[in-house]
């Protein structure tokens, strides 16, 4: 088959490349169906003049972190010595060049990024990598992140990816191609250029249809079969899939080698570098010589120049499958041995594929290969080291330590089903009290991490008991976890309540000296659970404080990143904006350096909640799409905040459509804070559109949770849904709490809102003081998005008490800060308002930066403060290139050629 069609995509994949516009393809099928033929066709048709970097990745690859990316970027690090000091180092701790701390995981992107881009300044580059399924985490996600951010590079991306294949797929949204099998007329012309001796009529039928149009079968289910079978027309197997049936033929063709051919095919399959020397040092090991490969080469198996590559993947997995255990322990001895010490890793993970039963020496090894996986980021790596390290363990005691310590990195790495499974080891072991339990701790703690029911506090309030004399540290900071839990569940009672927990926690160990941010945070939500809002202020301002003003690395930050989550949040209960943009901040740089994925969509979370109260909506919407490197990006937080966007952004169909898969997402799990978030969001949808009554009821399902008990976010809304509904009588209380609130914060944003809505239930005289007060308290922080409902609520008023001409003042400020924050459905509102003054909302004064995208205005604005391209990639994770190429169309689109004429412009 031509498979024109796709031969034209890599055509124009390279011709766009060539122009100087990067491009990606993800080539997606079944094995056997043709994707690496297409990838040798695309290499042909690159060459000469594009310069070609390739990597295949093996199944046995997936455990060590960055080698895909690895095998990529070694041929290109001569042009790593242009690259920022931080990007280099982060790139050489990544594949190993040089030792040093966990590298950012998104700076090893931008380090990628700019590679490619430097290596294309030169020429085009295509990069093709073969079975993306089997790359490690590290490396898919690096290479999804720079797919998404190429744009005005000579670059072209050609991946393939089997399927169907289990797991999260990194690459998904990028431009894609499927393969599809043959039709019969293309399989039969296949199947007789394919130099098979005549097949009888019967046994060619047969072979098509079973075949099911995939080509690699139609070439290798004749050679499987008997020459007896092709003639008389007996059967070939049925129970078996095509691409199972494929590594068959492979496996049969393999077994009528000469022995010495066959184990050196063995020793091929269980080392994917396709490193030379050392397959020919480890075919000496056992005394093969290396000239047995000529008869693997002539039956088209393998073939070797300057790297050992099999014809198809499946041809190596199929050798290896074929062997037998003893066989595949010798190999992998014999790799061990002849593995450079200077590759511990590999050598310690050679070395426990040649072990049968347990030894420690080899299990001692592997823990420390999951240490400086973890060094370099790769928590998965980590994770599975240990797990291996755990199963090669004889003591029972080493055994169950090292289930617990894997446990934990299969957590953090997001692999949270697999940590239970080791847990489950872990607990049939030899534990002492203390690891006991720890195990009792990180169960309960995945049980949140999973399903966040109610019933997850008590969990975790038995262990923080069972720990209080065992690890006292250990001890107060499951309290903390019990009390997030509890926020989070937000119910009253059962022994999980809120405040119940906190009057639990009344006997947690005492703190140390001088106390964590941690510990401070502890207290100070003790406090305002069990004592009130107002004591409570001082303690968990001190708190934040202590989180905000460590820097990384410092004594304990490491072991209080994972609070940063409940300490966002606490911001908001405080009503501090400048804390939560920093506490955001930090925990999302802290998620994205440290690999842990998992915190990621959570930190987030409370990042673009800010955002979006702060008014950057677009900033927020361009922050979700920056957020390809991991695959949780679906995950339930962040898409709490998504719907938030959609909500302040007044798009009815968008918001109603997460909320409805939030909610069905929610049932059965004792998510209530989730659910009640959702309520908030529809509260201030309908505020947005008007339909004050439905924004009342949201209103009150949310406030009416114990979960709001932690937080401001829904008072105002609900006041303001009530009042103009005409029931304000129905939120008097609601309003007093609020006042209460930003009364003891003595938040700007806190005392606004508070002001506003004293004005919304005010008449006369004072009700124009309350606006007149959230004016100005609002105005003296970021919170853009209410000061713009501050001015539009008192332009209403001013309307109502036919201060006209007032009132067209405030609700023209409130229009266009409203459109210009993008909140579409407020902006409707204050425009309807100013028709009935009298006035026709005048089309919002057109800007020079209308013509911008969200991209180019973000970057327009970075120049703009004199930031070079560099520094403006760094920070939106793009390459230098793609900067100037935005600065090119900024300054067309502006008419200016310069960068001091783009400093000279208002950006607002």
């Amino acid at each position: 088959m031509s498979r024109r069609a796709e031969c034209e995509a890599i055509e124009q994949l390279l011709s766009e490349a060539r122009a100087g516009r990067s491009r990606t393809l993800v080539l997606r099928g079944e094995a056997g169906i043709g994707k690496t033929t297409i990838l040798k066709r695309a290499r042909d048709t690159a060459e000469p003049d594009v310069r070609v970097v390739f990597a295949a990745a093996a199944e046995s690859e997936a455990q060590f972190a960055f080698a895909g990316l690895h095998q990529l970027c070694a041929p290109l690090l001569e042009f790593a010595g242009v690259l920022s000091p931080p990007q280099q180092e982060a790139l050489h701790v990544a594949l190993g060049v040089r030792g040093g701390a966990a590298p950012d995981r998104f700076l090893v992107g931008l380090a990628a990024l700019n590679l490619l881009s430097e290596v294309a300044d030169a020429g085009p580059l295509l990069c093709i990598v073969d079975d993306t399924q089997w790359l490690d985490q590290a490396s898919a996600q690096v290479l999804a992140f720079v797919a998404r951010r190429l744009a005005a590079e000579r670059v072209a991306l050609l991946f393939a990816r089997r399927e169907p294949h289990d797991g999260d797929d990194p690459f998904t949204g990028l431009p894609e191609r499927r393969l599809e099998g043959l039709d019969e007329e293309e399989a039969r012309i296949l199947l007789a250029r394919s130099g098979h001796a005549a097949l009888d009529t019967r046994v060619r039928d047969q072979i098509i249809a079973e075949a099911r149009g995939n080509p690699l079968a139609l070439m290798e289910l004749p050679r499987s079969a008997r020459p007896e079978g092709l003639a008389g027309g007996f059967g070939l197997p049925h129970a078996l899939s095509v691409p199972r049936r494929i590594e068959d033929s492979f496996r049969r063709r393999s077994r009528d080698l000469p022995a010495a051919t066959q184990e050196l095919l063995l020793i091929a399959a269980a080392e994917p570098t396709g490193d030379v020397a050392l397959l020919e040092r480890a075919a000496a090991q056992l005394d093969i010589d290396c000239g047995a490969a000529d008869a693997a080469e002539a039956a088209g198996l393998l073939e070797i120049d300057t790297r050992v590559r099999f014809s198809h993947p499946l041809v190596r997995s199929a050798v290896y499958q074929a062997a037998a255990p003893p066989e595949h322990r010798r190999v992998h001895r014999a790799l061990a041995t002849a593995t450079d010490r200077s590759d511990p890793d590999r050598r310690a993970w050679h070395r426990a594929q040649s072990v049968m039963g347990v030894d420690e020496s080899v299990a001692a090894e592997l823990e420390a290969s999951a240490g400086r996986a973890r060094a370099r980021g790769g928590l998965a790596a980590a994770a599975a080291f240990l797990q291996r390290a755990v199963e090669l363990t004889p003591d029972p005691a080493f055994r169950a330590r090292r289930a617990l310590d894997a446990a934990l990195a299969m957590h953090e790495a997001g692999m949270s089903s697999a940590a239970l499974q080791l847990l489950d080891i872990a607990e049939a072991g030899l534990l002492d009290t203390l690891q006991c339990a720890r195990a009792q701790l990180m169960r309960a703690q995945i049980g949140f991490h999973l399903k966040r029911g109610s019933d997850m506090a008590a969990m975790l309030l038995d262990a923080a008991r069972t720990l209080a004399p065992l690890d006292p540290a250990m001890s107060r900071e499951t309290y903390l976890d019990a009390m997030d839990a509890a926020i989070v569940a937000g119910v009253h009672g059962s022994g999980g309540g809120v405040r119940e927990v906190a009057e639990a926690a009344l006997a947690a160990p005492p703190s140390p000296a001088p106390p964590r941010p941690a510990d401070l945070l502890l207290d100070g939500l003790v406090t305002r659970f069990t004592t009130g809002y107002d004591a409570s202020v001082p303690m968990l301002r001190r708190a934040l404080e202590a989180f905000r003003e460590h820097e990384p690395h410092t004594e304990y930050v490491a072991d209080d990143h994972r609070w940063l989550w409940l300490a966002g949040r606490t911001a908001v209960s405080l009503f501090d904006d400048e804390l939560l943009h920093k506490l955001a901040e930090r925990h999302v740089r802290f998620a994205r350096e440290s690999g842990a994925l998992a915190a990621l969509p959570g930190a987030l979370f409370v990042q673009l909640i800010g955002l979006v109260l702060s008014g950057e909506l677009a900033r927020a919407e361009l922050a979700t799409q920056q957020t390809a490197i991991t695959t949780s990006i679906t995950a339930a937080p962040l898409r709490h905040a998504q719907l938030v966007l959609a909500a302040w952004r007044g798009r009815p169909d968008e918001t109603l459509e997460i909320a409805a898969t939030l909610e069905r997402e929610s049932v059965g799990t004792g998510k209530r804070t989730e659910t009640v978030l959702s309520q908030y969001a529809m509260a201030v949808l309908h505020n947005g559109l008007g339909n004050y009554s439905r924004a009342q009821e949201a209103g009150t399902r949310a406030i009416g949770s114990a979960a709001w008990a932690y937080n401001n976010l829904a008072h105002s809304e609900l006041i303001e849904a009530a009042c103009r509904a005409g029931q304000p009588e129905r939120v008097a209380d609601v309003l007093e709490e609020l006042c209460s609130r930003a009364a003891a914060s003595g938040a700007p944003w806190g005392l606004g809102l508070a002001a506003r809505s004293r004005a919304l239930v005010t008449d006369g005289a004072a009700a124009e003081k309350h606006y007149l007060e959230a004016i100005e308290h609002l105005g003296g922080g970021r919170l853009a998005s209410h000061l713009a409902r501050a001015h539009l609520v008192y332009g209403e008023w001013l309307r109502r008490e036919g201060r006209r001409q007032d009132a067209r003042q405030q609700l023209r400020i409130a229009h266009e800060m409203l459109t210009d924050i993008g909140a579409e459905a407020f902006a409707e509102r204050a425009a309807r308002e100013l028709r009935t003054t009298g006035e026709h909302p005048r089309s919002r004064t057109a800007q020079p930066t209308d013509a911008l995208t969200a991209q180019e205005l973000h970057v327009a604005r970075l120049v703009a403060t004199g930031a070079t391209s560099r520094e403006v990639g760094a920070q939106l994770f793009l390459s230098p290139r793609t900067i100037e190429a935005h600065l090119r169309s900024i300054y067309r689109k502006f008419g200016i050629t310069s960068r001091r004429q783009l400093r000279e412009m208002r950006l607002s």
